[in-house]
């Protein structure tokens, strides 16, 4: 009888680790690529242009929303030089329109790339000023 419960109790413990497990990469795959920005938004729908959602906190609304197809983030005063390091991003080309120098970006670390000019982006740097907005594939709504 003591076996029985012991063998129970051990099957118990196993299924909650593996429950914990599950539940600690649904969390870290829902983390926000962008860290540090303000008016974070993200994208949904069947292309990232879709649907623009809003959000005052991007982890737990990004776990809740499920699979988005992009994200954005605006800072101020920001070295865009840190975020290309961060993402090992190599820079495909730059555009200017209307006050704002657009960098778009090829990242190994980031997800599936969209083509712009012909070429594979999938980070998307806007500034203008000391305002900059960084997104993934790229940037809807402006900054």
């Amino acid at each position: 009888m003591r076996a029985k419960l012991i063998h129970t109790a051990i099957g118990i413990a196993a299924l909650l680790c593996s429950f914990a497990c599950v539940l600690f990469a649904c969390v870290i795959g829902a983390a926000p690529v962008f860290e540090g920005g303000k008016g974070y938004e993200f994208y949904m729908g069947a292309n990232s242009s879709s649907l623009v959602v809003p959000s005052n906190n991007p982890a737990l609304d990004k776990l809740l929303l499920g699979k988005v197809a992009g994200e954005k983030a605006e800072y101020e005063n920001i070295d865009i030089k840190l975020l290309e390091a961060r993402f090992h991003a190599r820079l495909q080309f730059i555009e200017e329109a209307c006050g704002v120098t657009n960098y778009y970006y090829r990242s190994p670390d980031l997800g599936d790339c969209v083509y712009v000019n012909g070429y594979a982006v999938n980070l998307h740097i806007a500034v203008s000023g000391s305002r900059a907005a960084a997104g993934t594939p790229l940037i809807f709504g402006g900054i």
